[in-house]
């Protein structure tokens, strides 16, 4: 069986929040949603599980941080190319968000293609896109004579 990660954030408006991750591609499973928590699937293998904050404090004995004042984790989703980069992150400004969020802009060419936007409760991720050959050869090859 494949090992699945379910990422699970606080929110203060699930109803919102259920409908802006629908908008950016992800799909609500009702088999482990309520009024306190709705899981939403992004793939096979990764889900978010989006907790009202009196349900998610009943899992830590920590204060809740508010995501639009402090960050806890920033959030990478892969992607096939920069137009999906592009898609998801222009879908999640329709949707309330705020997009281009970061201090560094990865648009500028290379390898890599990146944007970032926050949702509703301020939770940051990166799409991001790597060129294939640079993913295969990685960011800091093994020098073969070394090897």
């Amino acid at each position: 069986m494949s090992r699945m990660i379910f990422v699970n954030l606080p929110v203060r408006d699930l109803e919102r929040s259920k409908a802006f991750y629908e908008a950016i591609g992800f799909r609500n499973e009702p088999k482990f949603s309520n009024d306190a928590a709705a899981m939403m699937v992004l793939s096979d293998t990764i889900s978010v599980m989006l907790l009202t904050h009196p349900f998610y404090a009943t899992f830590t004995r920590k204060p809740i941080a508010d995501a639009s004042n402090s960050s806890q984790v920033l959030l990478c989703i892969s992607c096939d190319s920069p137009a999906e980069v592009d898609r998801i992150t222009e879908a999640a400004g329709a949707a309330g968000g705020k997009i281009d969020v970061s201090q560094e802009d990865q648009t500028k060419g290379g390898p890599m293609y990146g944007r970032d936007f926050e949702d509703p409760d301020g939770h940051q991720w990166a799409p991001m896109w790597m060129d294939p050959e640079f993913a295969a050869k990685g960011a800091h090859p093994v020098d073969q004579a070394a090897a």
